[in-house]
């Protein structure tokens, strides 16, 4: 957590007159757009605006949370953004290490006038003015409660911040599931649900809102699930045109990759992907106990993360990037 003098520090800048954004990652989830959203909602209580900006758009999935289509998209409103990182006076930077992890508002907000203030639970942060960084609790949101905590105002906790947090901790934890879920995540929980947060509701809106073209793609995924590595490691992978040909939409394969880690026995899965747009392969990582994913995709996939859940790029063709993943990962030890 900050210190105390950091808290009494970004408090004196947190005033009605200073100009407040808030910025996440690009291709945000939960975790990112709850937190921006609870942390917007946390400072309305307290008499302050705040725009909160992305660099591109996110599912919509996410789109049910209070204000959420108030929220500044820089991929379709651009000179917006850039005209309101440029005039802040403090930027909440959510959910993620690097400004090289915002796409297009990473040298925008690099170049601000403007204090910035990190929380975020990945490791390796760079410089801010303030730093708020852990890596062992699961969430950005359970960080965001935090800060609420430290300037003892969980009793301005309501529905609309309640109902932002848990999204993003539910989701961030696959569902209360991953080992960094802890006794204080869940005591968290406990409240954020006193306060009206709505865990069938909030389930519903986030998960059980399937379109055909997810379920034809998971259903292609699935059939070819390949395991590699002694059937300690399961791949998946998509291609651009089979994306195309199911009608694609952003958050359709959200949570694919973790099919593969409830294959009895694996310790990772890894699911490719080829960018729509663009001419390099989408990673996402995830693993069981100690297997280190953010090391790995660090080290050959230019990437990172956390120890369990990583990304990464790599700008070969889909049979050639996963021909050199198994390459590299028959030489780790696990």
């Amino acid at each position: 957590m900050f210190t105390d003098k950091e808290i009494s520090e970004i408090n004196h800048l947190l005033v009605p007159e200073n100009n407040i954004v808030i910025v996440t990652h690009y291709n945000p989830d939960g975790d990112a757009i709850g937190s921006s959203l609870g942390l917007k909602h946390y400072l309305k209580t307290k008499g302050i605006d705040a725009i909160v900006i992305t660099p591109n758009d996110f599912p919509k999935f996410l789109k049910w949370m209070p204000e959420a289509k108030k929220i500044l998209i820089a991929d379709y409103k651009r000179k917006m953004a850039g005209e309101a990182i440029y005039n802040a006076d403090v930027i909440f930077c959510l959910d993620f290490n690097s400004p090289s992890r915002i796409g297009i508002l990473g040298d925008w907000v690099t170049k601000s006038r403007a204090k910035k203030v990190l929380i975020d639970h990945h490791q390796m942060p760079e410089q801010f003015d303030y730093v708020y960084s852990d890596t062992t609790v699961p969430a950005t949101c359970q960080m965001v409660y935090h800060f609420i905590q430290a300037n003892n105002d969980e009793k301005l906790v309501n529905l609309d911040i309640a109902r932002c947090l848990y999204t993003g901790i539910m989701t961030d934890t696959g569902g209360f599931r991953f080992r960094s879920t802890s006794a204080t995540t869940h005591r968290i929980v406990a409240d954020l649900i006193e306060k009206g947060a709505d865990p069938a509701v909030i389930t519903s809106n986030t998960w059980d809102t399937n379109t055909i073209s997810r379920l034809h793609l998971l259903s292609l995924v699935l059939s070819r699930i390949e395991l590699t590595k002694e059937g300690k490691v399961a791949i998946l992978w998509l291609k651009r045109s089979e994306l195309k040909e199911y009608g694609f939409e952003k958050g359709d394969t959200e949570g694919f990759v973790n099919y593969g880690l409830s294959v009895l026995g694996t310790k990772m899965a890894v699911f490719f992907m080829e960018d729509l747009y663009e001419d390099f392969i989408k990673i996402s990582f995830r693993s069981k106990d100690s297997v280190d994913t953010n090391q790995f995709a660090r080290k050959h996939f230019n990437g990172g993360g956390h120890i369990n859940a990583s990304g990464g790029k790599y700008f070969k063709s889909i049979e050639e990037t996963i021909e050199d993943f198994k390459e590299k990962i028959e030489a780790e030890d696990f």
